[in-house]
Protein backbone atom coordinates (compact mmCIF):
# COMPACT_ATOMS: atom_id res chain seq x y z
CA UNK A 1 0.00 0.00 0.00
CA UNK A 2 3.22 1.83 0.16
CA UNK A 3 2.99 2.57 -3.85
CA UNK A 4 -0.77 4.52 -3.51
CA UNK A 5 0.22 7.71 -4.07
CA UNK A 6 2.52 6.99 -6.86
CA UNK A 7 -0.42 4.41 -8.21
CA UNK A 8 -2.99 7.34 -8.12
CA UNK A 9 -0.54 9.85 -9.95
CA UNK A 10 -0.01 6.87 -12.54
CA UNK A 11 -3.73 6.51 -12.81
CA UNK A 12 -4.71 9.99 -13.41
CA UNK A 13 -2.00 10.46 -15.91
CA UNK A 14 -3.70 7.29 -17.60
CA UNK A 15 -7.11 8.66 -17.52
CA UNK A 16 -5.95 10.94 -20.44
CA UNK A 17 -4.33 7.86 -22.23
CA UNK A 18 -5.47 5.74 -24.68
CA UNK A 19 -4.48 2.13 -25.16
CA UNK A 20 -2.55 1.26 -28.23
CA UNK A 21 -2.30 -2.46 -29.66
CA UNK A 22 1.06 -3.65 -28.62
CA UNK A 23 1.85 -5.28 -32.28
CA UNK A 24 5.17 -3.87 -33.84
CA UNK A 25 3.37 -3.39 -36.89
CA UNK A 26 0.08 -2.17 -36.13
CA UNK A 27 0.49 0.37 -32.77
CA UNK A 28 -3.36 1.62 -33.53
CA UNK A 29 -5.41 2.94 -30.97
CA UNK A 30 -7.88 0.31 -29.33
CA UNK A 31 -11.80 0.34 -29.46
CA UNK A 32 -14.85 -1.97 -28.79
CA UNK A 33 -12.94 -5.23 -28.37
CA UNK A 34 -9.44 -6.04 -27.04
CA UNK A 35 -6.99 -9.38 -26.20
CA UNK A 36 -4.67 -8.92 -22.97
CA UNK A 37 -2.61 -11.19 -22.06
CA UNK A 38 -1.09 -12.24 -18.17
CA UNK A 39 2.18 -10.46 -19.12
CA UNK A 40 0.64 -7.29 -19.33
CA UNK A 41 0.11 -6.77 -23.27
CA UNK A 42 -2.81 -5.76 -24.92
CA UNK A 43 -3.72 -6.18 -28.45
CA UNK A 44 -6.16 -4.92 -30.80
CA UNK A 45 -9.63 -7.53 -32.17
CA UNK A 46 -8.05 -8.34 -35.21
CA UNK A 47 -3.95 -9.13 -34.69
CA UNK A 48 -5.65 -10.82 -31.20
CA UNK A 49 -7.53 -13.20 -33.06
CA UNK A 50 -4.32 -14.31 -35.67
CA UNK A 51 -1.86 -14.97 -32.86
CA UNK A 52 -3.93 -16.47 -30.40
CA UNK A 53 -5.88 -18.51 -32.23
CA UNK A 54 -2.62 -21.33 -32.45
CA UNK A 55 -1.57 -23.64 -29.65
CA UNK A 56 -0.14 -23.16 -27.37
CA UNK A 57 -0.44 -19.52 -27.92
CA UNK A 58 2.86 -17.20 -27.79
CA UNK A 59 2.72 -13.23 -26.96
CA UNK A 60 4.17 -11.53 -30.01
CA UNK A 61 5.31 -8.33 -27.85
CA UNK A 62 7.46 -10.47 -25.36
CA UNK A 63 7.58 -14.05 -27.00
CA UNK A 64 5.56 -15.38 -23.49
CA UNK A 65 4.54 -18.63 -23.51
CA UNK A 66 0.49 -18.55 -22.56
CA UNK A 67 -0.48 -22.00 -21.83
CA UNK A 68 -2.64 -21.29 -18.96
CA UNK A 69 -7.08 -21.13 -19.15
CA UNK A 70 -6.96 -17.20 -18.43
CA UNK A 71 -3.99 -16.08 -19.58
CA UNK A 72 -5.22 -14.76 -22.62
CA UNK A 73 -8.85 -13.10 -22.48
CA UNK A 74 -10.89 -11.23 -24.89
CA UNK A 75 -12.33 -8.38 -22.70
CA UNK A 76 -15.00 -5.37 -23.82
CA UNK A 77 -13.33 -2.06 -23.27
CA UNK A 78 -16.37 0.04 -22.85
CA UNK A 79 -18.27 -2.60 -21.13
CA UNK A 80 -22.66 -1.48 -19.93
CA UNK A 81 -23.55 -0.63 -16.65
CA UNK A 82 -25.49 -3.62 -16.05
CA UNK A 83 -21.99 -5.69 -16.41
CA UNK A 84 -19.84 -3.15 -14.11
CA UNK A 85 -22.80 -3.52 -11.80
CA UNK A 86 -22.65 -7.44 -11.34
CA UNK A 87 -18.86 -8.36 -12.00
CA UNK A 88 -17.58 -7.61 -8.49
CA UNK A 89 -20.88 -8.17 -6.76
CA UNK A 90 -20.33 -10.41 -4.00
CA UNK A 91 -16.66 -10.27 -3.58
CA UNK A 92 -15.04 -9.18 -0.50
CA UNK A 93 -13.75 -6.59 -0.52
CA UNK A 94 -9.53 -7.47 -0.04
CA UNK A 95 -10.58 -9.62 -3.57
CA UNK A 96 -11.94 -6.26 -4.80
CA UNK A 97 -8.93 -4.42 -3.99
CA UNK A 98 -6.84 -6.92 -4.91
CA UNK A 99 -8.46 -7.24 -8.76
CA UNK A 100 -8.49 -3.34 -8.88
CA UNK A 101 -4.89 -3.08 -7.99
CA UNK A 102 -4.02 -6.02 -11.03
CA UNK A 103 -5.81 -3.66 -13.22
CA UNK A 104 -3.90 -0.73 -12.09
CA UNK A 105 -0.83 -2.48 -12.43
CA UNK A 106 -1.88 -2.93 -15.88
CA UNK A 107 -2.40 0.34 -16.87
CA UNK A 108 0.39 1.63 -15.12
CA UNK A 109 2.49 -1.05 -17.14
CA UNK A 110 1.18 0.26 -20.50
CA UNK A 111 1.98 3.92 -19.53
CA UNK A 112 5.77 3.17 -18.79
CA UNK A 113 6.13 1.42 -22.13
CA UNK A 114 4.93 4.12 -23.55
CA UNK A 115 6.99 6.51 -21.84
CA UNK A 116 10.27 4.55 -22.63
CA UNK A 117 9.13 3.91 -26.21
CA UNK A 118 8.62 7.59 -26.87
CA UNK A 119 11.62 8.35 -25.58
CA UNK A 120 13.71 5.93 -27.17
CA UNK A 121 12.06 7.37 -30.55
CA UNK A 122 12.78 10.73 -29.47
CA UNK A 123 17.00 10.09 -28.36
CA UNK A 124 16.96 7.96 -32.08
CA UNK A 125 15.20 11.24 -33.75
CA UNK A 126 17.71 13.18 -31.64
CA UNK A 127 20.48 11.06 -33.10
CA UNK A 128 19.81 11.73 -36.56
CA UNK A 129 19.28 15.73 -36.00
CA UNK A 130 23.03 15.30 -34.95
CA UNK A 131 23.63 13.69 -37.81
CA UNK A 132 22.20 16.08 -40.06
CA UNK A 133 23.65 18.71 -38.74
CA UNK A 134 26.83 17.34 -38.80
CA UNK A 135 26.15 16.76 -42.41
CA UNK A 136 24.65 20.25 -43.16
CA UNK A 137 27.92 21.99 -41.30
CA UNK A 138 30.06 19.85 -43.79
CA UNK A 139 28.08 20.69 -46.59
CA UNK A 140 28.20 24.48 -46.27
CA UNK A 141 31.73 24.22 -45.44
CA UNK A 142 32.15 22.66 -48.97
CA UNK A 143 30.11 25.06 -50.72
CA UNK A 144 31.72 27.96 -48.89
CA UNK A 145 34.83 26.45 -50.08
CA UNK A 146 33.49 26.23 -53.92
CA UNK A 147 31.94 29.66 -53.58
CA UNK A 148 35.10 31.33 -52.32
CA UNK A 149 37.19 29.52 -55.44
CA UNK A 150 34.06 30.59 -57.36
CA UNK A 151 34.48 34.44 -56.76
CA UNK A 152 38.20 33.83 -57.02
CA UNK A 153 37.61 32.82 -60.66
CA UNK A 154 35.28 35.42 -61.20
CA UNK A 155 38.04 37.86 -59.87
CA UNK A 156 40.65 36.56 -62.17
CA UNK A 157 38.23 36.82 -65.19
CA UNK A 158 37.78 40.01 -64.27
CA UNK A 159 41.52 40.94 -64.05
CA UNK A 160 41.40 39.01 -67.57
CA UNK A 161 38.70 41.26 -68.91
CA UNK A 162 40.69 44.75 -68.32
CA UNK A 163 43.32 43.38 -69.54
CA UNK A 164 41.53 42.72 -72.89
CA UNK A 165 40.16 45.74 -72.76
CA UNK A 166 43.62 47.61 -72.55
CA UNK A 167 44.55 45.82 -75.24
CA UNK A 168 41.66 46.25 -77.56
CA UNK A 169 41.72 49.88 -77.09
CA UNK A 170 45.30 50.28 -77.66
CA UNK A 171 44.43 48.12 -81.00
CA UNK A 172 41.77 50.60 -82.13
CA UNK A 173 44.01 53.40 -81.34
CA UNK A 174 46.93 51.82 -83.42
CA UNK A 175 44.05 50.80 -85.65
CA UNK A 176 43.00 54.94 -86.03
CA UNK A 177 46.80 55.45 -86.20
CA UNK A 178 47.37 53.27 -88.99
CA UNK A 179 44.08 54.49 -90.82
CA UNK A 180 45.32 58.41 -90.35
CA UNK A 181 48.17 57.00 -92.11
CA UNK A 182 46.47 55.75 -95.07
CA UNK A 183 45.12 58.39 -95.94
CA UNK A 184 48.18 60.60 -95.94
CA UNK A 185 49.88 58.12 -97.78
CA UNK A 186 46.58 57.92 -99.89
CA UNK A 187 46.78 61.84 -100.40
CA UNK A 188 50.67 60.90 -101.98
CA UNK A 189 49.96 58.36 -103.91
CA UNK A 190 47.02 60.74 -105.62
CA UNK A 191 49.60 63.68 -105.64
CA UNK A 192 52.28 61.40 -107.71
CA UNK A 193 49.47 60.13 -110.18
CA UNK A 194 48.19 63.93 -110.60
CA UNK A 195 51.93 65.13 -111.10
CA UNK A 196 52.74 61.88 -113.59
CA UNK A 197 49.75 62.49 -115.44
CA UNK A 198 50.02 65.92 -115.69
CA UNK A 199 53.54 65.45 -117.14
CA UNK A 200 52.08 63.41 -119.67
CA UNK A 201 49.59 65.92 -121.02
CA UNK A 202 52.49 68.43 -120.99
CA UNK A 203 54.92 66.40 -122.95
CA UNK A 204 53.81 66.51 -127.28
CA UNK A 205 55.01 63.21 -127.82
CA UNK A 206 53.12 60.64 -126.51
CA UNK A 207 55.14 57.33 -125.33
CA UNK A 208 53.56 54.02 -123.86
CA UNK A 209 54.30 53.51 -120.19
CA UNK A 210 53.04 50.28 -118.85
CA UNK A 211 53.81 48.46 -115.63
CA UNK A 212 54.03 45.43 -117.11
CA UNK A 213 51.43 44.07 -114.71
CA UNK A 214 47.81 42.27 -115.19
CA UNK A 215 44.94 43.13 -113.54
CA UNK A 216 43.23 40.57 -112.21
CA UNK A 217 40.31 40.46 -109.53
CA UNK A 218 41.28 37.64 -106.93
CA UNK A 219 41.77 37.83 -103.08
CA UNK A 220 45.33 39.18 -103.04
CA UNK A 221 44.43 42.43 -105.19
CA UNK A 222 45.47 46.10 -104.46
CA UNK A 223 44.75 47.69 -100.42
CA UNK A 224 41.16 48.44 -99.92
CA UNK A 225 42.55 52.34 -99.67
CA UNK A 226 43.38 52.66 -102.96
CA UNK A 227 40.68 53.51 -104.44
CA UNK A 228 39.38 50.88 -107.67
CA UNK A 229 42.18 52.70 -109.61
CA UNK A 230 45.22 51.38 -107.63
CA UNK A 231 45.07 48.04 -109.62
CA UNK A 232 46.31 49.81 -112.65
CA UNK A 233 49.33 51.16 -110.69
CA UNK A 234 50.43 47.35 -109.26
CA UNK A 235 49.00 43.72 -108.52
CA UNK A 236 49.78 41.91 -104.92
CA UNK A 237 48.67 38.69 -106.44
CA UNK A 238 51.58 35.80 -106.18
CA UNK A 239 51.24 35.13 -109.45
CA UNK A 240 52.99 38.55 -110.49
CA UNK A 241 55.57 38.67 -107.64
CA UNK A 242 57.90 38.64 -110.31
CA UNK A 243 57.14 41.23 -111.93
CA UNK A 244 56.20 43.81 -109.13
CA UNK A 245 56.74 47.21 -110.22
CA UNK A 246 58.53 46.06 -113.51
CA UNK A 247 58.19 48.81 -116.26
CA UNK A 248 58.29 48.37 -119.44
CA UNK A 249 61.02 50.08 -121.63
CA UNK A 250 59.44 52.92 -123.65
CA UNK A 251 61.09 54.12 -127.18
CA UNK A 252 64.17 56.12 -126.95
CA UNK A 253 63.22 58.79 -129.45
CA UNK A 254 63.59 61.49 -127.56
CA UNK A 255 66.03 60.72 -124.81
CA UNK A 256 65.63 63.55 -122.67
CA UNK A 257 62.20 62.95 -121.83
CA UNK A 258 62.97 59.22 -121.29
CA UNK A 259 64.94 59.93 -118.80
CA UNK A 260 62.64 62.12 -116.85
CA UNK A 261 60.41 59.48 -117.00
CA UNK A 262 62.31 57.08 -115.98
CA UNK A 263 62.96 58.93 -112.87
CA UNK A 264 59.67 59.67 -112.04
CA UNK A 265 58.76 55.63 -112.74
CA UNK A 266 61.77 54.75 -110.68
CA UNK A 267 60.41 57.54 -107.62
CA UNK A 268 56.44 56.23 -107.78
CA UNK A 269 58.00 52.13 -107.63
CA UNK A 270 59.96 52.96 -104.82
CA UNK A 271 57.11 55.09 -103.17
CA UNK A 272 54.69 52.66 -103.84
CA UNK A 273 56.83 49.82 -102.49
CA UNK A 274 56.70 51.37 -99.53
CA UNK A 275 53.31 51.60 -99.44
CA UNK A 276 52.63 48.48 -100.03
CA UNK A 277 55.24 47.04 -96.99
CA UNK A 278 53.63 49.83 -94.72
CA UNK A 279 49.93 48.59 -95.32
CA UNK A 280 51.11 44.72 -94.21
CA UNK A 281 49.64 43.79 -90.88
CA UNK A 282 52.32 41.99 -89.75
CA UNK A 283 54.62 44.94 -90.71
CA UNK A 284 56.20 46.86 -87.29
CA UNK A 285 58.61 48.94 -89.09
CA UNK A 286 58.55 52.59 -86.77
CA UNK A 287 56.76 54.80 -89.42
CA UNK A 288 59.72 57.71 -89.23
CA UNK A 289 62.03 55.36 -90.27
CA UNK A 290 60.09 54.27 -93.26
CA UNK A 291 59.60 58.14 -94.53
CA UNK A 292 63.72 58.21 -93.39
CA UNK A 293 64.19 55.38 -95.75
CA UNK A 294 61.86 56.87 -99.00
CA UNK A 295 63.91 60.14 -98.22
CA UNK A 296 67.12 58.48 -98.87
CA UNK A 297 65.92 56.70 -102.21
CA UNK A 298 64.32 60.12 -103.67
CA UNK A 299 67.72 61.47 -103.02
CA UNK A 300 69.90 58.82 -104.23
CA UNK A 301 67.09 59.16 -107.43
CA UNK A 302 67.76 63.08 -107.57
CA UNK A 303 71.54 62.31 -107.64
CA UNK A 304 71.41 59.81 -110.41
CA UNK A 305 69.66 62.20 -113.07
Amino acid sequence: MNNTPANFRTVMSASKFTLLCNAHTCRSKLSGFAWVTACSHVFCDQHGAEEFSRTPAICPACSSMLSGKLDVLRTELAPSEQYKAMVLVGLQPETVLEICHKALDFWSYQVNQERLLMEYSLSRAGGQVLQMEKFMIQQNQSKELELNALRGEIASLKKVLEEYKRKYSEVLERLNERNRQYQKLQGLLDSLRMHTLGTEEKDPISHPFTTGLVKTHSSHSSPSFLGPEGDRFFSLGPENAKTFFQFGTPTRENPIFYQEKLRTAKLIRVRLGFLFLFSQPKYETDRSTILTMMHINKRKIKKGK
